[in-house]
């Protein structure tokens, strides 16, 4: 399984769920486990992905989170889980 965590920060605003759950499914992606919260007008989101059925090439699907996080003026991370995971282990 490639598996890919995927971040999501900034100002709440409607659509942030909508918008990025729906680019997940348009690109072959399954929510494995998600976590969100609001606090004081400031939204939070983790997801952890498979894209082992993903449509596109990882560095694509990168590029158009990155596009959707300005659109709604947030910032959207992926990144693949093994480097993640190696990074918060130091």
């Amino acid at each position: 399984m490639k598996k890919a965590i995927i971040t999501v920060v900034g100002a709440d605003t409607v659509g942030i769920l909508a918008k990025t759950c729906t680019y997940l499914a348009e690109n072959g992606i399954n929510i494995l486990d998600i976590s969100q919260t609001v606090v004081q007008g400031y939204f939070n989101m983790m997801m952890v992905a498979d894209l082992s059925k993903a449509s596109r090439p990882f560095g694509e699907i990168v590029e158009g989170f990155a596009r959707i996080g300005e659109e709604l003026g947030l910032q959207i991370k992926c990144q693949k889980a093994e480097i993640f995971e190696k990074m918060h282990r130091i």
